[in-house]
């Protein structure tokens, strides 16, 4: 199949999709193209390092509660089993 014929197909589906479904593709293909960028971080991100350093002081300083590893895993299981119904 050609490029043309392929981008055609793409955007005839993507008029389709609702916006949950459009934020999903548009976040596949931002990591394709992100692996073809061959000096590609996601740390030189711009603002990246200003908002981990802005939640690490909000933890620290008891701003925030934050979560360990166990509760992260344990809510996460909670609310998969919710979405599949068990």
């Amino acid at each position: 199949m050609s490029e043309g014929a392929l981008d055609k197909q793409i955007n005839n589906y993507l008029v389709q999709s609702n916006v949950k479904q459009k934020k999903a593709v548009l976040t596949v293909v931002k990591t394709f193209a992100e692996e073809h960028r061959p000096n590609y971080s996601p740390w030189n991100e711009e603002g990246l390092i200003t908002e981990l350093d802005k939640r690490m002081e909000e933890l620290e300083s008891g701003k925030e509660k934050g979560y360990t590893w166990e509760e992260v895993k344990q809510r996460a299981r909670q609310s998969l089993k919710a979405k599949i119904g068990e």
